[in-house]
């Protein structure tokens, strides 16, 4: 579609792009046929999981409520056209956005015009393009994608174009991807929650007074209703795990300079403090392996000179005992996670310790409240003005939890060169001690084995209400140490107050923290009703660069602990 005219630059108040932006994308939406179906206020329930069922076909539902790597089979078998795969998608990524608001715009022509490319080739060869012939994927907006708006959240940056699809997007493509669905961000990026002035607020599918998370919320919120199986998100402090997490899916957020970011949309650009990464949110584990293997096949360093050479190695080789030394992190010293959360870390553990293949240590946090002190400021070294410069730049007002991270972050400095190298100092100082700890389960192990990974939550509680989420830590820890990590869900959901009271704060609880009384306070305000039907996920972590031992470690976790390695449609 045509890039917007409608800009700062052209003259327009904010109020104007933003309206022009949210018709240009319900344009979009109406491109696509059949009609998405409409929907009054007064029909969108709180938990709006169960209305795509009612709405769209049968096939549509079928071919919706299959996973990655059953839908790649179903394609390359001729089962299913990549052109009836890609208008399923349209359609219940148009309704998504009806539901939820994760949308800034579908690529229907793009869409449907690669479908039938690769529909002719299958035809022609016999043979699928690559691994991901005709899978949808949904793109997080600040990802580029040629001839199309980059904006990354600022309404001073409506108007600005990708020259050319970004790396990782071209090399999905190479594999047989379908680019179909842009979705929705914070303004800056830097929230764990999806609102703009571009686009409002996006909301939790399956509670609408929850978030879906940030940054990477459309993506979440999409996925969550499956209007996408499989989406692209970027990750500087829990941007793929948080709306993984909030909406009950996978998400996995790689070791930095694995997978390319060149062709994304930031601030700050060129900074090294903090480096962000990106990687897939999936309806299942296989999905988010292909995503990942596909691309690193492709050898992305030699284009992304920043990456380091280091091909797909097979999950298979690691664990074939099947043995794993798992640490346990049931609160990390700063903030009492709500108690859904501890009683699903309970059952889970409870269920591992059955299996003789789980060794289960506890892992006393080290200094994780120091932890959020350095990454707090290495994230803002120039003090947040080069993103306070892009707000103001249109005008458009800072949102509450801009403000936040920004304007109400102690930690938040300006600073000198000689301040940035010392602060640099103090990450690197943390990093290596953390290993050192690491290092020392090894005594603890009768063959002088350390952990293997770390189970943990994914983050104070489950999805917050909206414009809540002001604690990022469960998730930021494992940027600053630049570990792999994924989250993955249990299955459940927060469930009557009977079932969560056994967890709940003690008489007379005393917050460990500021931030503690915040989530404590919460709770008391909602308690589990008000928290209904949220998905409850939790997080495994490795160590640096040992991406592929997680997902085997994921694996086994799961089949030992009898839980599906997909979200069942």
């Amino acid at each position: 579609m045509a890039p917007a005219t409608v800009t700062i630059a052209s003259g327009a108040k904010w109020q104007d792009v933003a309206a022009d932006r949210q018709r240009h994308r319900d344009a979009s939406i109406a491109e696509v046929r059949p009609p998405v179906p409409e929907l009054t206020p007064e029909e969108i329930p709180l938990n709006t999981t169960g209305i795509p069922k009612k709405l769209l076909t049968e096939e549509e539902i079928k071919i919706t409520s299959t996973d990655v790597e059953n839908l790649a089979k179903k394609i390359a078998a001729g089962e299913w056209s990549s052109t009836a795969v890609a208008n399923a998608f349209l359609r219940r990524a148009g309704l998504a956005q009806k539901l939820t608001n994760c949308i800034t715009e579908l690529l229907p022509k793009r869409a449907l015009d690669r479908a039938a490319e690769l529909d002719k080739y299958l035809a022609t060869n016999g043979k699928p393009v690559g691994p991901l012939h005709g899978i949808p994927i949904s793109v997080k907006e600040h990802i580029g994608i040629k001839g199309e708006d980059l904006n990354a959240g600022y309404v001073a940056w409506v108007g600005r174009v990708a020259e050319e699809d970004a790396l990782i997007v071209q090399y999905l493509c190479d594999a047989g991807a379908i680019i179909y669905a842009r979705t929705t961000e914070p303004q800056t990026l830097m929230h764990i929650e999806s609102a703009t002035n571009i686009y409002g607020t996006t909301v939790n599918p399956y509670n609408t007074t929850l978030t879906p998370g940030g940054s990477t919320g459309g993506e979440g919120a999409l996925i969550g209703l499956r209007g996408s199986v499989l989406g692209i998100g970027t990750d500087i402090g829990g941007s793929i795990r948080v709306p993984a997490a909030n909406n009950g899916i996978f998400g996995f957020k790689p070791t930095t300079n694995r997978l390319p970011v060149a062709g994304w949309a930031i601030t700050m650009g060129g900074t090294e403090s903090i480096l962000g990464t990106i990687g897939p949110l999936s309806t299942s584990l296989e999905g988010a392996r292909l995503f990942t293997k596909a691309i690193l096949d492709r050898k992305p360093w030699l284009r992304q000179q920043s990456l380091v050479g280091m091909d797909w190695r097979d999950e298979a080789q690691f664990f074939p005992d099947r043995k794993l030394r798992v640490g346990v992190i049931y609160d990390d010293g700063v903030v009492r996670p709500h108690p859904p959360v501890l009683r699903t870390m309970t059952e889970l553990v409870a269920k591992l310790k059955k299996s003789p293949n789980i060794e289960l240590v506890d892992w006393k946090p080290w200094k994780h409240d120091l932890a959020w002190s350095i990454i707090a400021k290495l994230y803002f070294a120039d003090g947040g003005a080069e993103d306070i410069a892009e707000v103001e730049a249109s005008g458009e007002p800072f949102l509450p939890l801009t403000k936040f991270i920004i304007h109400d972050n102690p930690f938040v400095e300006n600073l000198t060169i000689p301040k940035l190298w010392k602060a640099a100092q103090a990450r690197d100082d943390y990093r290596d001690k953390y290993n050192q700890l690491w290092n020392e389960t090894a005594k603890t192990s009768a063959d002088g084995r350390p952990l293997d990974v770390i189970l943990c939550p994914a983050g104070p509680g489950v999805a917050p209400k909206l414009g809540t989420s002001r604690y990022w830590a469960y998730t930021a820890q494992w940027n600053l140490l630049d570990y792999p990590a994924m989250i993955f869900p249990v299955h459940d959901t927060v469930g009557a107050p009977e079932r969560e009271a056994p967890y709940a704060y003690p008489d007379g609880y005393q917050p460990l923290s500021d931030s503690d009384r915040y989530f404590y306070d919460l709770w008391q305000q909602h308690g589990a009703e008000g928290y209904k039907d949220a998905p409850i996920s939790l997080q495994l972590v490795a160590r640096r660069y040992d991406d592929e031992k997680l997902f085997r470690a994921m694996q086994i976790l799961l089949e030992e602990a009898g839980l599906p390695a997909a979200v069942p449609a």
